[in-house]
Parts: C-alpha cells; sequence; structure tokens
C-alpha cells in the first residue's frame, strides 16, 4: 500500500484508542460497562446492533459466495436478519430492556437462574461462551485474510495486530466504548463502501450499467436459490437468525438492555433491521459485479481486496480496509463484552460464592480480566482457523447450526406463551439440540449443510414445546419473570390452586445500584420487586404484609413472623 493508506489505517487505529480512552470516564461499575447504564440513545444502540451484527466475512466468505454464485448470497445471509431483526423489535427488543429496567441484569443470562433453575443457566453459559470463542475467532481470520492481501502481513500477525488493537479499546471502555466506536465505524465504512460502489459501477458503464449488469452476469448468478443454498436451508436460517439476531447472541441484547426504555429498544431494533435490508446490498455489490469485471480471480475470499488495490486511488485504499476492520472490530469487541457479562455474572457467582455480593469495583475488575482471556483465547484458535473449516465453515457449519439449542430457551423463556416450559423442556432441548448437531455433523456421512443447520434447530425446537405441553412445570417465579417483561401491569398467570409471592415478585428483589445481582440472594419470597404491581385491598390501598410469611401489628406497627423466616436477599 501507499503511505497515504498506510497512514489512513494508522489514523483509524489512534481513534478508536482514544474513544476507549474517553468512554473510561463514564464507566464507573458493571452497570456502566456491560449495559452502559440503561441510557443509551435508541440510534446509538440501533447503528452498534447492526454494526455488531456482521463483520469482515461479508468482504471475505460471503463475496467469495457471491462471486460463485451471485445474489443468492443476499437473499439467504441477510435478508434473514432485517426480517428476524424486524420481528424481535415487536417481540423481544422491549423484553430485554424491561429486563433490564425492573431486575438491573447486566447480563442476558442472568433471569435464568429464576426463570428455570442454576443448572440450566450454567449449561446455556457455558456453552454459549465456548461457541463465541469459535464465532469470534472466525471474524479474526476474515480481517487477517484482507490484511495479506493488502499488505503482505502474514495471517499471525494480521490477527493478533487487529485483536490486540480491539482488546485495548474495548476493555478499558466496556459497552460505551463499543457502541462509540461503532458508531464512528459505521461512518468510516459507509464512505469506503459508498466510494467502493461509484468506482464499480463507473468501470461498469455508470448508473446505466447496472441495468445490463444482469443479462452479463454468468448463468444462475441472478437466481434467488441456488447451489447449495436451497428453500430449505433458507427457512432454517430464518428461524436461526430470529433466534441469534434478538438475543441468542448475546451483544445484541445488551444493545436493547441499554436503551432508556422499551419503546427505544423497539425503535433501535427497527433502525438496525432497516440497515441490515439496504447495507448489505450496497457492500455486495462489488463482489457481485466481479465476474464481470474481474473473471479469472484465483481465490474468490480475495475479490473484495483485489478489487479494491486496483480501482481506488490512494487513501481510499487504506479507507477500504479500515472500513473492513470495522465490521469485525464492532463484532469481536461487543461478543467480548458480552461474554465477560456473562462469565462475570452468571459463571463465577455459580462457582465461587463470595462473588455473588461483589462490590462494583471488584466486579468491573472481573469483567475486565475475562474481556481479555476471552479475546487472548479467539485469538489463538483464529490461529488454527483452517483446521476448524475455515471462515465460512465456522459461521455457517458451527455457528448458526449450534445456535438453535443455546437460544431457544433463552428467549422462548421471555413468552407468556411458553411460561409452562420449565428446566426440564430448557435442558432437553438444549441437550438433544447439540446431540443433533453432533451427529449429522460427524457421525454421518455427506450430510448436507441445510442438514446439519435444519437437524439441532428443529429438535431443539420441538423438545422444548412438547415436553412444555406433555410435562409442564408451573411456577410462580418464572410466571413474575414472564410477567414483568411482558408489560406495564401484567398480573403473573398462575395454576389452580397456586400462589404467588404478595405483589406478583415470586422471589424477585430490586437490582443493586452498585451492581450486585439481584438472581443470587437466599431467600424465596420478597414481595416488593421492581416493575410488578402488587395486589390492593377493596380499599384500594396495598397490603401492609410485603411477604406472604410476614404481618404487620396493627397495633404496634412492628413485624411478626408466621411460618418460615424471608430473607432480603431474593
Amino acid at each position: 500500500m501507499h503511505w497515504l493508506d498506510w497512514a489512513t489505517l494508522g489514523a483509524y487505529f489512534v481513534v478508536m484508542l482514544l474513544i476507549g480512552v474517553w468512554s473510561h470516564r463514564r464507566v464507573s461499575d458493571v452497570s456502566d460497562y456491560f449495559t452502559g447504564g440503561g441510557r443509551m440513545p435508541w440510534w446509538l444502540t440501533g447503528i452498534s446492533h447492526h454494526m455488531s451484527g456482521y463483520s469482515a466475512a461479508v468482504f471475505v466468505a460471503y463475496a467469495a459466495v457471491a462471486y460463485n454464485y451471485g445474489i443468492t448470497v443476499y437473499v439467504w445471509a441477510f435478508l434473514p436478519l432485517a426480517l428476524g431483526t424486524g420481528v424481535g423489535a415487536f417481540l423481544f427488543a422491549p423484553r430485554w430492556n424491561r429486563l433490564q429496567k425492573r431486575f438491573k441484569v447486566a447480563s442476558p443470562l442472568e433471569y435464568l437462574k429464576r426463570r428455570y433453575n442454576v443448572p440450566t443457566q450454567q449449561a446455556l453459559a457455558w456453552s454459549g461462551a465456548a461457541l463465541k470463542v469459535f464465532d469470534v475467532a472466525a471474524k479474526w481470520a476474515s480481517v487477517a485474510v484482507l490484511l495479506k492481501v493488502f499488505t503482505g502481513m502474514s495471517m499471525t500477525n494480521g490477527i493478533l495486530l487487529t485483536g490486540i488493537i480491539t482488546l485495548l479499546y474495548c476493555t478499558v471502555g466496556g459497552l460505551w466504548a463499543d457502541a462509540l466506536t461503532e458508531f464512528g465505524q459505521f461512518i468510516i465504512q459507509g464512505v469506503a463502501a459508498l466510494s467502493m460502489m461509484w468506482v464499480v459501477l463507473d468501470r461498469l458503464g455508470g448508473i446505466s450499467g447496472l441495468g445490463t449488469l444482469w443479462h452479463r452476469l454468468p448463468e444462475g448468478h441472478t437466481d434467488p436459490l441456488v447451489g447449495p443454498y436451497t428453500a430449505g436451508f433458507l427457512t432454517a436460517y430464518v428461524v436461526v437468525k430470529l433466534f441469534e439476531y434478538n438475543g441468542g447472541m448475546w451483544n445484541l441484547a445488551q444493545r436493547y438492555m441499554a436503551t432508556d426504555s422499551p419503546r427505544s429498544a423497539r425503535r433501535s431494533a427497527g433502525l438496525s433491521a432497516a440497515l441490515y435490508l439496504v447495507w448489505p446490498a450496497i457492500l455486495l455489490l462489488p463482489a457481485v459485479a466481479a465476474p464481470v469485471l474481474m473473471p479469472h480471480v484465483a481465490d474468490p475470499q480475495q475479490t473484495y481486496a483485489l478489487m479494491a488495490q486496483s480501482y481506488l486511488p490512494m487513501g481510499l485504499v487504506g479507507l477500504t480496509l479500515a472500513g473492513m476492520f470495522s465490521h469485525t472490530m464492532a463484532m469481536a469487541s461487543s461478543d467480548a463484552n458480552a461474554v465477560s457479562a456473562v462469565v462475570t455474572r452468571d459463571i463465577l457467582p455459580a462457582l465461587f460464592p463470595s462473588f455473588r455480593n461483589a462490590s462494583g469495583e471488584r466486579g468491573l475488575l472481573a469483567g475486565r480480566v475475562f474481556t481479555v482471556v476471552f479475546i487472548a483465547g479467539s485469538m489463538i484458535v483464529a490461529i488454527e482457523a483452517d483446521h476448524f473449516g475455515g471462515v465460512l465453515g465456522i459461521i455457517v457449519g458451527m455457528v448458526a447450526a449450534v445456535m438453535g439449542p443455546i437460544s431457544i430457551p433463552m428467549l422462548l423463556g421471555l413468552l407468556p406463551a411458553f411460561r409452562r416450559c420449565g428446566p426440564r423442556a430448557a435442558l432437553a432441548s438444549w441437550a438433544l439440540g447439540l446431540g443433533g448437531y453432533f451427529f449429522v455433523k460427524y457421525g454421518l456421512d455427506g450430510a448436507s449443510q441445510t442438514t446439519v443447520v435444519v437437524t439441532p434447530l428443529v429438535t431443539s425446537l420441538l423438545v422444548y414445546t412438547v415436553l412444555g405441553l406433555i410435562m409442564p412445570e408451573p411456577n410462580a417465579e418464572a410466571d413474575a419473570v414472564v410477567a414483568a417483561v411482558s408489560g406495564p401491569g401484567r398480573r403473573p398467570r398462575t395454576e389452580p390452586g397456586r400462589r404467588t409471592a404478595a405483589g406478583g415478585g415470586a422471589g424477585l428483589t430490586r437490582g443493586s445500584a452498585e451492581g450486585r445481582s439481584p438472581f443470587w440472594g437466599r431467600g424465596r419470597c420478597n414481595g416488593g420487586y421492581a416493575g410488578v404491581r402488587r395486589p390492593r385491598t377493596r380499599s384500594g390501598a396495598p397490603p401492609a404484609a410485603r411477604c406472604p410469611s410476614r404481618a404487620r401489628s396493627p397495633r404496634a406497627g412492628t413485624v411478626t413472623a408466621r411460618g418460615p423466616r424471608c430473607s432480603k436477599g431474593g
């Protein structure tokens, strides 16, 4: 590259680091670090959600699919993102926000202890964290391929360079650093992508050349579904992405939790869905047109990089490379923050009881340490990415296939229709779904890509739903959680003969302002829990007792115990 391109790329890295340092001043506890304190504007979280949703794999693996098969890559890879996020704007985004506002959680899995039980929470936390290591590793490998083409840098050095820069700013600044750098990356990547599109259109003969492009493409390149990308594959991919992009990818759930209200969360998801509908078409146009402009590319994964080097002037090459970096760094940093939240808030309290009431400073330190550990582990896996099927093999063959069993209990557990699905259904759907993946992936010879993606998804969904119907597990605490996140004033639904704790809280407590988890207390009833209406007497006043085992003496105004003593831990 020319020195001007190196200067542009260097300036990009410096700006990202400065944003991380500035964001450090906004972080005082784990709530700030993992959810931005719940005060981010909807447009910022919407752009952040979008930028966190895909990486440099767009310019490597997906560009190769566009070069080999044409527009089908937009149909099966990106339209499902727009559809899934659009549906989630009404179904899931407001619920994630209410979960954060009413329980002060900092991890998307924190509520699973009460919704199901600790074993279910731990199973999803451990398996999801392990999956994310491979997912982010594919992103590092993608950007290393680009660096190799542009600069001649080795794959290992490219992975280390990108990972270390990302590690520095996201470890220091937390979610605020992630969101602000993603906004800056969106602007940079937008300028680079529009420049690339303009140059390609000029090579095609101007705007009119876009109209004739479709007749000049190789046969089958204008078909929406072609080759291994069948209707069955598309259907499964839509369902997978519905779960993945509405919370199955924990970092995306964090974006909804970080907004200031459920309405803002819905608007954030709507903005992200609109961007998924439009922006990938702009990004992929050069790769789709590449068979006409560069018909003899030996390695299709290098298509986008080769076009940038051949067509763009000095300075814009570096800007384009920075734009490619931006997606990977955005996705990897947000994943690191989410996994660190799960480890700090869900895994460590289960392993070490002293972490259940960890102070803000101690939790913040643990979050930063595990951010470093996660990024370092993913870089090691990225260096060995070829052993796991390459970039596309990891993204589609592993992440998309395994996402269903991990995300189905977590997402469906928020919905009233599945309130009777308890820990038995959750654990069985998780275990059998993963078992189905390993069977078709490694036990069957010649299993198609569609089979690998569909089997674990369908297995998990059927097991979870059917067990909830034939072996329901009604639970007052689970009902209270579902009612709390489903809307203002919604009362928990209980089975005949069952009672919830006074106030419908069923053992849930207010979250701590300093970041302690409200879900790790010892008590089972503590009715004064934020966000759930307490029942009222005929006179309209709230009942005197905050807990079913306590009563207030009308004469002396003191609390007298009736039955087992209630703790305040919740």
